[in-house]
């Protein structure tokens, strides 16, 4: 039996998160790390508040930094590599650099100028995102198709997991799809609390600026397959910078992500980092699949133990 990590994306932070990892380690999360932010990651993290780390200019570097902390710490313990990863949207960052496809202070500079990029994007125009409660993602497309015939914006901007779709747009549009959701075949529409339409056209001026910024970067071969968001599929170092701009406002296919790699024979799904997302959106995708979480240091002695019985892979 083989296994992939996870790692999650922006929404996960809440602040107290990762007291035992800033303890543990003052080399990846102390100086070096405030140095590249120009500002303390252990203050915003540990003492907020709130709305500050919430900010997405704050909560994405510190949810990357936190997470890969996690990850190196786990990594020691493994009984082996895994043989797939896939991040959430930021976490398609935490997961390059877990594989050793950029380097961990590369990819926090970046992680740095998405959030104040796209932080940027939101401020251009009041925007935002919906789940669909019950939709599945065609149900999502003919919204999206409807929406855009009544002279609207809405996209197809997360497709999560069977029943987690998430549609991004103007303010307008939400009120469009507010007033006609139902009337189209959605149980509900659900405005989630983010700064803007993430993973949509509203986000074009902060791709700019990440295709600017991900330039810098030199991909390496990685030592187990990385799941691009925007394709669902493995990328190849050549295809890094590209996949990093389009994900910015292309859509996350997650659920598309976790079917390609159960379908290599991959079982077990563990998630890594602060809260328990992506282990839930692969309960809700991948049927029978074993789900282990780790959202902090005390969680990998149970999951190491779990992983030891798994038989070292044979290259899948």
């Amino acid at each position: 039996m083989t296994f992939a990590v996870l790692f999650p994306g922006q929404g996960s932070q809440f602040v107290g998160m990762g007291a035992d990892l800033f303890d543990a380690r003052p080399d990846l999360l102390g100086e070096r790390t405030d140095d590249i932010l120009g500002w303390s990651l252990r203050s915003i993290c540990l003492d907020g508040p709130e709305d500050e780390l919430t900010r997405t200019e704050h909560a994405q570097p510190a949810l990357f930094a936190l997470t890969y902390a996690l990850w190196d710490e786990l990594s020691k313990r493994l009984p082996h590599p895994p043989v797939a990863a896939a991040g959430h949207s930021l976490g398609e960052y935490t997961a390059l650099a877990a594989a050793g496809v950029i380097d961990y202070d590369a990819a926090l500079r970046v992680v740095a100028e998405r959030g104040r990029a796209m932080a940027d994007a939101a401020d251009l125009e009041a925007s935002g995102m919906a789940a669909l409660l019950g939709a599945d993602v065609e149900l999502a497309e003919a919204i999206e198709a409807a929406s855009r015939a009544a002279g609207g914006r809405l996209t197809v901007a997360n497709d999560n997991a069977p029943g987690q779709v998430v549609v991004a747009g103007g303010v307008a549009d939400l009120d469009w799809l507010d007033a006609n959701g139902r009337d189209l075949g959605v149980r509900r529409a659900v405005r989630l609390k983010v700064a803007g339409a993430f993973h949509s056209p509203f986000m074009a001026s902060a791709a700019e600026r990440v295709a600017t910024a991900v330039a810098t970067i030199e991909p390496r071969e990685g030592r187990f397959a990385v799941y691009a968001n925007v394709t669902a599929t493995p990328v190849h170092p050549a295809d890094v910078a590209r996949a990093l701009t389009d994900q910015v406002v292309g859509r996350v296919r997650f659920a598309d992500t976790l079917r390609n790699i159960a379908g290599h024979g991959i079982g077990t799904f563990v998630h890594v980092g602060p809260g328990e997302v992506t282990a839930g959106m692969a309960k809700r995708t991948v049927e029978g699949a074993e789900v282990l979480t780790i959202s902090d240091l005390a969680g990998i002695d149970s999951a190491v133990q779990a992983l030891s019985t798994i038989d070292r892979p044979g290259g899948a």
